[in-house]
Order: structure tokens, then sequence, then C-alpha cells
């Protein structure tokens, strides 16, 4: 007898070790807790934790606890992190090729952006992605891109002349920005909100959801609806975490990321309006219809200088996945 309740004892303590063994996964992120970033992770956390039966839980380290942007990209590299959340811009400084997306003016719409990101073109990169030691899961999305200043209204890019401008740590975008005759200066998030506090740069340029989760009205009063770029984040997981989990497993994170981007890009398209609207009530000028006809032109030398290098047919093939008007 005593035998048996030491053999029953053994295995509820090995069945204890084994649950308690979770793979706990790293998911990092460089927003706060009111954006759709942490919205998506949540998704994911939740799915995870629901469907993993036990062998696999999410921890998410917001604001830029586990490292900014780059950092983040770097530490999934080595395995430091196991996942992420990160906007595309600073993607082109590992790959290249990705900086094609950043291009000014190259999206129309948001089914414009999902069609490339989802189908051969997004893919393709997500493929290559695998080569720096990332696995790339789903787009989900940081939005159309707008401008602040704390200056004056900007209609025209004459508007722009001198402004200090803070822009991704991303070389298309400082191109794009000097092409446009402002002071470009590229700076990580985390040191962006006391630079505009402070007026070491009078403005920054974001997708109306960042502009509302971190209240950028306080610094900057004017916003031009300008939709120079459109940015998506990417959900991403080290491969030295993917090739640890089981087919199984492998499945069920796809899936919760998969769950997280569309969740993102429902949040994004479905409150953009009243986001706006609130942005405006809390005193910010809006200029929503800028001279988008002049800003086109004048980013025209950023298309000659790049498409040789991403390529003229990769550009057009990007074009021509606009939907029909």
């Amino acid at each position: 007898m005593k035998k048996i309740f030491a053999l029953t004892c053994v295995l509820v303590m090995m069945m204890a070790s084994t649950a308690s063994a979770a793979m706990n996964l790293k998911l990092g992120h460089a927003i706060n807790e009111q954006d759709v970033f942490h919205t998506a992770a949540l998704e994911m956390q939740k799915i995870v934790k629901a469907e993993s039966k036990g062998e696999l839980a999410i921890t998410i380290y917001p604001n830029a606890k586990l490292g900014d942007e780059r950092n983040l990209l770097e530490s999934l590299k080595m395995g430091t992190v196991d996942m992420a959340i990160v906007t595309g811009g600073p993607v082109i400084n590992f790959l290249p090729q990705f900086g094609v997306l950043d291009l000014p003016f190259l999206f129309v719409s948001p089914e414009h952006a999902y069609k490339v990101l989802d189908g051969k073109i997004g893919q393709k990169f997500f493929a290559d992605m695998e080569k720096l030691g990332w696995k790339g899961l789903a787009y989900g999305e940081r939005g159309f891109r707008n401008l602040t200043n704390s200056k004056h209204p900007v209609k025209t890019p004459a508007d722009m002349k001198g402004l200090k401008i803070r822009l991704m740590q991303n070389p298309v975008y400082v191109d794009s920005f000097k092409a446009l005759g402002a002071n470009a200066v590229p700076m990580a998030w985390t040191e962006t909100l006391t630079a505009l506090q402070q007026g070491t740069i009078d403005g920054q340029e974001n997708p109306i959801n960042v502009i509302y989760s971190y209240n950028i009205q306080d610094s900057n009063k004017y916003l031009s609806i300008t939709r120079h770029a459109y940015a998506p984040n990417i959900i991403l997981m080290s491969m030295r975490t993917w090739k640890k989990l089981t087919p199984a497993q492998q499945k069920l994170i796809q899936k919760a990321a998969n769950a997280g981007a569309a969740l993102n890009r429902k949040i994004d398209n479905e409150n953009e309006a009243k986001w706006l609207k609130e942005l405006k009530a809390k005193g910010m000028q809006v200029i929503e219809k800028p001279d988008h006809k002049a800003f086109m032109d004048a980013v025209k030398p950023v298309y000659d200088k790049y498409a040789p290098k991403y390529g003229k047919d990769l550009i057009d093939e990007i074009r021509k996945a606009a939907p029909a008007k």
C-alpha cells in the first residue's frame, strides 16, 4: 500500500511539473497599452492561453520594456525575445528591399495595402526575413501616416520648409521629407514625446491612431491629413523560438497572429473617424484636404532615386494592385 501511495505521489508531482513547464513566450512592442499594437498582442495572448492546453503562454512587454523597435528586431535574431510587434519602417535597416513599401503615396487605400501585403509580395518578404532570423507571421496595421506640427497649418510642401520633423530611422522617409522641404530628424519613438514637449523638434508624422493614443495635440496643434505613406506593422517570432515549437504549436501561433492582425485592422478602420473627431474636440486644427498633387509632385525625386534599387517592375506591380475606383 505504501508503495502504491509513493508511486501515486511521484506521478502527481511529475504531472504538476509537466503542467508548470509551459513555454513562456516574451512578446515585446514599443507602444503604450492604449494602442492597437497592445490590443493585437492581448488577442494573441488570449487565443494561445485558451487553445494551447497549458503548453504555451505569452507575456506581453509594452512601452519598449524590451527595447525600441530596432532593438527588438536585433533581439529576435538572437532569440533573447520570442515575439514582437514592430512598425515596418525600421525593417529596412536589416532588409533593404522592404523599403519599397515606404515609398511616398504608393498606396491609395487600406484595401490596396492589404492586397499587396497578404499576397505574394508580402509573403516573399516573409521568406526573406527567415534568413535574418525572423519568422514573419502576419501584417497588422500602423496605418496611413499624417503630419503634425506646432508652428502653423501645412497645406502645401512650401509650408513645410524648415520644419524639424521627427521620422522613423528609415532612409526612404528621410529622403521623402527632405524632398518636401522639411528638416528631417530620424529619432526613436521612445525619445520623441520628450523632444516634442521640449520643442527641440517641431512635429512628427504618424497615423491617426498614434496621434490619438499619445495625445500629440498637447504639443502639436496642427494636423494635416497628408496620408503620405502607409505603414504596416509586422507580427514576428524569433526563428530560434519557432523551431522549438511542435507543428501543432506553430499552427496555433500562426492562428493567434492572424487574429491579432485582423483585429488591429478592424479597429483602425472602424475608429479613425471617431479619433479624428475627438482630436478636433481637444483643440487640434485639422487640414483635411492639403494639396496632394503638390506633395506627390515634390517627391518625384525619391522615386527617381529608389526605382533602380527596388525595381520599377515591382513598384508598377504594387501600383497595379490598387482596387478599381
